[in-house]
């Protein structure tokens, strides 16, 4: 591979530290050494960038958090953190500083759901009271997300009227495998009732007045296909247009490798003069062959959106005729050519 384009989308895993004991995730039980976490000198090396997102574990476990969001946004125009929303007031203390941060805050459900599937007594409240509070401070990019399983495709529906009544964003995810989440059981059982959800969902975002909701119909088209073990919509070019980097300063194309797949490091930012030299390496090309040839078919937000903007052409056909089918109140039609 030659003239490997800049990236445009990063992740950086902070830490693998967590509060909450979520079923569909073992990050929990795997945390890092602080001691050993990505330091604020190793985030300057990463470059420049149109959007980052924040994650862990739990990003707010950080104590030095605002000092690494002050040098992303040295880096980016729009830093996003997804967090379960535990530290309440450590997230209202960062909007304060930051208030054009944007905080996706995980809710797995309505309250007793949630709680259950994310493993502490509480969490629903917590979330909810801070995404209130980030609303009455004027904050405009926050919203929360859920990541669908067995159990909670129905509240999937719930929490986007929520949403939707809040004004906030809403973003959906399936669960799957990974080395990120230390499993290998997460899969969807009742496929027919979730896509049955998916489909509801689907078409309520298309009734809305708003392209961006139309575009995340797409996004869950996509996602009712990998949950029937279809190829993806688009190619996958994780490691080409976004990358990750873990806690230890590993570069991953994406957070759903698997080591029964494949799974192998571009690069270490911490042992690296640069990271152009990184990107340009062999060893980032050989990992970009194998992302064309993963067996995987993930469909996640960090390796979909940047080719569904990449390739608009697809979505864009897909959603025009959808949104007419709507409009003249006929069904949606799942089919992409």
């Amino acid at each position: 591979m030659t003239n490997i384009p800049s990236p445009t989308d990063m992740c950086i895993i902070v830490t693998y530290r967590c509060p909450m004991k979520c079923q569909m995730c073992d990050i929990w039980k795997n945390p890092t050494d602080k001691q050993q976490e990505i330091t604020i000198e190793e985030i300057r090396k990463l470059p420049n960038v149109k959007f980052i997102n924040i994650t862990g574990g739990e990003p707010f476990v950080r104590e030095d958090l605002e000092d690494i969001i002050e040098v992303c946004f040295e880096k980016s125009p729009r830093v996003v953190i997804s967090t379960s929303g535990w530290f309440e007031d450590r997230i209202i203390k960062m909007a304060q500083r930051f208030p054009n941060i944007g905080i996706r805050i995980s809710i797995e459900g309505l309250s007793q759901k949630n709680d259950e599937l994310r493993g502490r007594e509480g969490g629903f409240d917590k979330g909810l009271r801070t995404l209130l509070r980030l609303k009455d401070m004027g904050v405009k990019d926050i919203g929360f997300g859920i990541t669908v399983s067995n159990q909670n495709s129905s509240d999937m529906l719930s929490l986007y009227q929520l949403s939707k009544s809040l004004g906030m964003e809403f973003a959906t995810a399936a669960f799957h495998n990974s080395y990120y989440f230390h499993k290998s059981n997460n899969f969807i059982t009742n496929k027919d009732e979730v896509c049955n959800n998916f489909e509801k969902l689907i078409t309520w975002q298309l009734a809305e007045k708003h392209p961006k909701s139309w575009f995340r119909a797409y996004f869950n088209r996509g996602l009712i296909n990998y949950i029937k073990g279809n190829p993806r919509l688009l190619p996958c070019e994780a490691g080409m247009v976004n990358f990750f980097v873990d806690p230890y300063g590993e570069l991953y194309p994406c957070n759903g490798l698997e080591d029964k797949y494949w799974k192998e490091s571009m690069g270490n930012i911490r042992s690296s003069v640069s990271f152009d030299e990184i990107w340009s390496s062999d060893k980032a090309n050989r990992v970009r062959e194998q992302v064309k040839n993963c067996p995987k078919n993930c469909w996640m937000v960090g390796t979909a959106s940047p080719v569904m903007k990449k390739y608009i052409k697809q979505p864009l056909r897909w959603v025009m005729a959808n949104k007419w089918n709507v409009m003249t109140g006929k069904p949606v039609s799942l089919d992409i050519d």
